[in-house]
C-alpha cells in the first residue's frame, strides 16, 4: 500500500467519522440551540471509545486528536497549542531567526503547503501550493498544531530540517532535508511590453506585499506611466505573504472610492474599510493574475479590484486565507489561536470560505504534466509563473494580454 494510498484512506476516514458525529449531534439537539447537549454526545462517545475500544486508548492523545479535529473543521489555520508549546511560541514568535520559507495550513489532519516563498530553501528544494508535510522531524504532522510546525520551522541560519512530504507527481512520500536560512524577498519586477499592440502595457510582477512592497508598486506604476504605458497589468501568481493592511493598500492605488472590504466576527462588529481618493494613483485600464498560491494580503486586494469593476481578474480560484487571527489563553497555560473576524469582498463573500474566483479561468501550465514519478528533479514545482511544457510560454500572461487589448 503506497503512502498515498494510506493518505486517502486516513482522509476518507476523518470524513466518515466526522459525518457519523455530525448526524449525531444533530439528532441530539434538533430541538434546541444548547451546546452543552453537543458536549453531551461527545462525553459520551469518549466515554465509549474509553470503555469498548478494542485496546486501552492513549485518552490524552484522544482528547488532543478530538480538539485538533474541531478546530480544523472550522478554521484550517487554527491551532491548539499545549502550555510547554505556548511559552515557546510567545517567545519566539517575533524573533528574527533562520527559516524554510513555507506558509502553512490544515488539510485532512495534515500539513498542507499554502505557499513556498520564491527563493527560499523551501522553494529551491522544489515544494509548491498543495503539497502536503507528512511528517517533520520524523514526528507525524496529522494532529500537529499549524503553529508549532511554524516554530519548527524556524531556527540559526544553517541548522536543518527533515520533512516527509507528498507530492502531486510522486506516488510515495519524500523525505526532504531543508536547511534554514535567513529569508530574502524576492525583488519586484515591472517591464514594458511593447509588441502586443499599438498600446504599451506595464506589467508589475510581485510574489510579496511584505516590507514596502505597496510603495514600490506605487513608484513602479508611475514610473511605466511616464514611459507611456496606456495599460497596466498586475501579476499576483504566488503572492502569499504580507499584512492585511498591505493588501488594501494595494487595492487603493487603484480605486478612488467606495468599499475595499469589511471585517466581521461573531464576537467583532463590522469594520468597513473605504477607498481614499488621494491614494488612488492611476486610473490606467488593468488587469490582475492570480492563481491557487495567490493568499492573503494580495486575495483582499483581488476581491476589491474584482467587485469594484476596477480591474479584469485572470487565471486561478485563489487559495483562501484573509482572517484576523487571536491567541487565547486558557487557564491551565495552553492556548488556542483561531480566527476571531474574516475579511469580506465588497460584495459579501468571505475571502477565507471561498477565495476569489476570476471572471477570465486559466489554468496555469501544469509544471508535472510530463514528469516521470522516478525523475527526482524538484525544480519544476517551484513556486513561479508556469510556461506550457510544449510550447514554453506562459499561458495565464498570453490570455491576460488578450483580454487587457480588447
Amino acid at each position: 500500500m503506497n503512502r498515498r494510498f494510506q493518505f486517502s484512506v486516513v482522509a476518507g476516514s476523518t470524513c466518515v467519522v466526522a459525518l457519523l458525529l455530525f448526524g449525531a449531534v444533530r439528532g441530539r439537539s434538533a430541538s434546541t440551540d444548547n451546546p452543552y447537549n453537543n458536549l453531551g454526545v461527545y462525553s459520551e462517545v469518549l466515554s465509549k471509545i474509553k470503555l469498548e475500544y478494542v485496546e486501552e486508548p492513549d485518552m490524552k492523545a484522544v482528547t488532543l486528536g478530538a480538539i485538533n479535529g474541531m478546530l480544523e473543521s472550522i478554521d484550517p489555520y487554527a491551532s491548539y497549542l499545549n502550555a510547554d508549546q505556548y511559552k515557546q511560541y510567545v517567545k519566539t514568535k517575533d524573533t528574527k531567526k533562520g527559516d524554510v520559507g513555507l506558509v502553512v495550513s490544515k488539510r485532512f489532519g495534515y500539513m498542507g503547503v499554502v505557499d513556498a516563498l520564491p527563493g527560499s530553501p523551501a522553494a529551491k528544494a522544489g515544494l509548491a501550493t498543495g503539497d502536503v508535510i507528512e511528517s517533520i522531524t520524523n514526528v507525524s504532522t496529522r494532529d500537529m498544531p499549524l503553529a508549532f510546525a511554524e516554530l519548527l520551522f524556524q531556527g540559526d541560519p544553517g541548522t536543518t530540517i527533515e520533512m516527509s512530504v507528498l507530492r502531486a507527481r510522486k506516488s510515495e512520500a519524500q523525505k526532504v532535508e531543508l536547511t534554514r536560512a535567513v529569508l530574502v524577498y524576492p525583488s519586484l519586477t515591472a517591464k514594458l511590453v511593447t509588441d502586443q499592440g499599438p498600446e504599451p502595457i506595464g506589467v508589475i510582477q510581485t510574489v510579496t506585499l511584505v516590507n514596502g512592497r505597496v510603495k514600490e508598486i506605487s513608484a513602479k506604476i508611475q514610473d511605466l506611466e511616464k514611459q507611456g504605458a496606456k495599460k497596466l497589468v498586475l501579476d499576483l501568481r504566488y503572492c502569499g505573504t504580507g499584512s492585511d493592511e498591505d493588501g488594501i493598500a494595494l487595492a487603493n492605488l487603484f480605486i478612488d472610492k467606495g468599499l475595499i472590504t469589511y471585517t466581521l466576527g461573531q464576537k467583532a462588529s463590522r469594520q468597513d474599510f473605504q477607498a481614499s481618493a488621494s491614494k488612488a494613483i492611476t486610473k490606467l485600464p488593468l488587469a490582475v493574475i492570480v492563481n491557487r498560491g495567490t493568499a492573503g494580503a494580495a486575495e483582499i486586494a483581488a476581491a476589491a479590484l474584482l467587485d469594484s469593476k476596477r480591474a479584469d481578474l485572470v487565471g486561478e480560484r485563489t487559495y483562501g486565507d484573509a482572517s484576523i487571527r487571536k491567541a487565547i489563553q486558557m487557564d491551565d497555560g495552553s492556548a488556542v489561536i483561531l480566527s476571531v473576524a474574516k475579511y469580506y469582498s465588497p460584495s459579501g463573500s468571505a475571502i477565507q470560505d471561498k477565495g476569489v474566483t476570476p471572471q477570465t479561468l486559466q489554468a496555469d501550465a501544469d509544471p508535472t504534466a510530463s514528469t516521470d514519478d522516478d525523475d527526482d528533479s524538484d525544480t519544476a514545482a517551484v513556486n513561479t509563473p508556469k510556461k506550457d511544457q510544449v510550447t514554453g510560454r506562459d499561458l495565464m500572461m498570453i490570455k491576460t494580454y488578450e483580454i487587457i487589448k480588447k
